[in-house]
């Protein structure tokens, strides 16, 4: 008898809404590690969305249909891939409101947790300044942590990324692009053996 396993889906996204953001260019970047070890990647821009600010209110009319599609996607992933810009110290506001969209109660949701809970988590962030966005990464990993995933501990947080990477988007440094590749490949292995 052959038993064919079926590969984990990852859903790879940034929490910046800029066009030439680095943290964007980061985490294709891992999701093609991800692919390559043997995951279903999707990767999603957040801009494309253009996710209005969570408000019951705007919720009670109808949740918008973009907010319906992220929520979707978010049910049906088994582990997210996330670059995290790091804003005054902390998330983006664009990525806190995916978040907390993905967050709220539906029939495939009741509690609000079925995106997230004992599901797995990569993050990583770029940044022009020394730290690398470090500082945002905590308070991420506090998030998620809440909403009951699973954080892998490795993270990655790429300093000066204003020089880091080529005209393609690719980064120039080998070793900080093996870290990066790295963290797309850990967390498609992982999901892997949960699924074994």
């Amino acid at each position: 008898m052959i038993f064919i396993m079926s590969q984990p889906a990852v859903l790879a996204f940034s929490g910046s809404l800029r066009a030439g953001s680095y943290n964007k260019k980061m985490v294709r970047i891992a999701a093609r590690a991800a692919e390559a070890a043997g995951a279903d990647v999707k990767v999603l821009d957040l801009d494309t969305l253009s996710l209005p600010i969570f408000n019951e209110d705007t919720e009670a009319q109808g949740t918008p249909d973009n907010a319906l599609k992220l929520r979707g996607m978010m049910l049906d992933a088994d582990g997210f891939l996330i670059a995290s810009p790091e804003y005054n110290s902390s998330v983006s506001a664009a990525l806190k409101n995916a978040i907390d969209w993905a967050s709220r109660p539906c029939a495939r949701n009741p509690s609000g947790l079925a995106a997230y809970a004992g599901k797995s988590a990569t993050i990583m962030s770029a940044s022009p300044g020394n730290l690398g966005g470090l500082r945002g990464l905590v308070h991420l990993r506090a998030i998620l942590g809440n909403l009951q995933m699973i954080v892998l501990p490795e993270q990655f947080a790429l300093s000066s990324a204003g020089d880091a990477f080529d005209e393609r988007g690719e980064l120039t440094d080998e070793k900080a692009a093996a870290r990066v590749e790295g963290l797309g490949r850990g967390l498609a292995e992982c999901l892997i053996q949960q699924l074994k």
